[in-house]
């Protein structure tokens, strides 16, 4: 049995798992990751250009397979080879790993866009059966159209028309028309979210309160009689 000490002696390779996890998402394939590997275990050791020959042997490839999986690394933009200067001034080969992680993050980044345009096309088609189901009816092209326009030519947010649709059905009009009046109202107010327009409805509820306490108020009393108390 291996001595514990000799299995500390060798130290350990520390990577994130978000590598071991989209490696091949972005392009390496399973002998070229093992190679980087190898790279970043000898770079964590302080050896930063360290012999191919000896990493081939390792890996139980030839010289020329390793050399073949360098230049991929490279053409792949996952690793560069760099010359830096030491403390005399000499200048020495090194890899530099990190181009891997730059990799990496543009590669999430494209996934999380391209989630966010799916759920963004899930909700737009939500949408149209939304004021298909209100207004009892198949839409039609020029319907569909318009609504398009909406959200293409105007900007405006899904949930936005959305709101102008349920003000248009609480008034019982299931016309694009008056939506699009709705919609152009609020423009008007510069109310662009779905945040501002239940703002503004609160808005319009304080108001419509105050209006009903001053009414109350401008009212005569009238004392009423008790038909309990005889005369």
């Amino acid at each position: 049995m291996i001595r514990l000490d000799k299995f500390l002696k060798y130290g350990q390779t520390s990577i994130s798992n978000l590598i071991l996890e989209y490696y091949r998402q972005i392009g390496l394939s399973n002998e070229e990751f093992l190679l980087w590997l190898q790279l970043h275990r000898y770079y964590e050791s302080g050896n930063h250009f360290p012999d191919l020959g000896q990493i081939a042997k390792q890996m139980h490839f030839s010289q020329q397979e390793v050399y073949y999986l360098l230049n991929q690394l490279v053409e792949k933009q996952c690793i560069q080879i760099v010359s830096l200067k030491d403390k005399r001034g000499m200048l020495h080969d090194s890899y530099d790993l990190t181009p891997v992680y730059q990799r990496l993050s543009l590669y999430l980044e494209k996934q999380v866009k391209s989630n966010e345009v799916e759920k963004e096309q899930e909700k737009i088609g939500q949408l149209y059966q939304s004021f298909e189901a209100e207004f009892s009816r198949p839409l039609s092209p020029m319907e569909y159209q318009r609504i398009g326009q909406w959200l293409e030519e105007d900007k405006y947010q899904v949930e936005l028309i959305q709101l102008a649709l349920r003000e248009a059905v609480l008034n019982q009009v299931y016309s694009l028309n008056y939506v699009d009046r709705i919609l152009l109202s609020w423009e008007r107010k510069n109310i662009r979210t779905s945040a501002q327009v239940k703002e503004e409805q609160q808005k319009r509820k304080r108001q419509i309160m105050q209006k009903e306490e001053k009414t109350t108020k401008a009212l005569p009393k009238v004392s009423l009689h008790n038909w309990l108390e005889e005369e």
